[in-house]
């Protein structure tokens, strides 16, 4: 599966008010994997940046100024998150700039050229009800290294939810690229276990509990797709 973790950065909150993009930023991973391909932007608005904004991701009109505009990177944009699933934080706010962007030069709702999209605000609610799912808080809950998140940018911010997503979903708990692996016979000298008595040491109850509690977690992000819970083990 090949997904695109997408954020950007905005002149204010409201597209509807005339607000535009003026950063972009999108991070491909396949298989749960991060390909080391990303696409990054910084967009000319031409137009002010309100000062609340401004405080959030300290990106100013003059450093805008000589950037291209979003139609100068709409096709290069359109091309990297083609065909993927979009996994966003509060996904309704960023497609809503999209679609508004898009839209101004005569183009599709970005619906159309993904498969989908996931919200990953939405997702934390479902698993964590009641408790704060900024991307701050789900970085502190999953132990997600934030420390050079100092302002929003939309670069970080789109790499630090790939690790999240992982985490909230059972996935790996290393962004590491695949680099590729032989086959086992190439990792090293095979061992022979012939004869081995190996002990069999039973779970405690206490293990058992926090398994029992792990793959309700899992089932609960799988929407009651969880395999191992199905088969009891």
């Amino acid at each position: 599966m090949r997904q695109i973790f997408l954020d950007t950065e905005t002149t204010g909150l409201d597209p509807g008010q005339g607000h535009r993009v003026i950063e972009l930023a999108a991070v491909e991973m396949v298989n749960r994997r991060l390909t080391g391909n990303r696409g990054h932007w910084y967009v000319n608005p031409e137009r002010e940046i309100d000062e609340g904004a401004l405080q959030v991701h300290g990106l100013s009109r003059e450093f805008l100024q000589d950037k291209p505009r979003f139609r100068d990177v709409c096709q290069a944009f359109l091309d990297f998150i083609s065909g993927a699933e979009l996994v966003i934080h509060n996904a309704p706010f960023d497609v809503a700039f999209l679609d508004s962007e898009l839209g101004m030069i005569g183009l599709p709702a970005v619906a159309g050229y993904c498969a989908g999209v996931v919200d990953t605000l939405k997702l934390a609610k479902e698993l964590h009800p009641g408790k704060k799912n900024s991307l701050d808080a789900l970085c502190e809950r999953y132990q997600v290294d934030n420390s050079k998140r100092t302002l929003h940018g939309a670069l970080l911010d789109a790499e630090l939810l790939a690790e999240v997503y992982l985490a909230m979903t059972r996935g790996q708990d290393s962004l590491a690229i695949d680099m590729g692996r032989g086959p086992a016979s190439a990792q090293g000298p095979g061992i022979r276990v012939e004869g081995l008595e190996l002990p069999v040491i039973a779970a405690s109850a206490d293990e058992l509990a926090a398994h029992a509690g792990l793959l309700e977690d899992i089932d609960k992000a799988a929407k009651g797709a969880c395999l191992w819970k199905a088969l009891g083990t």
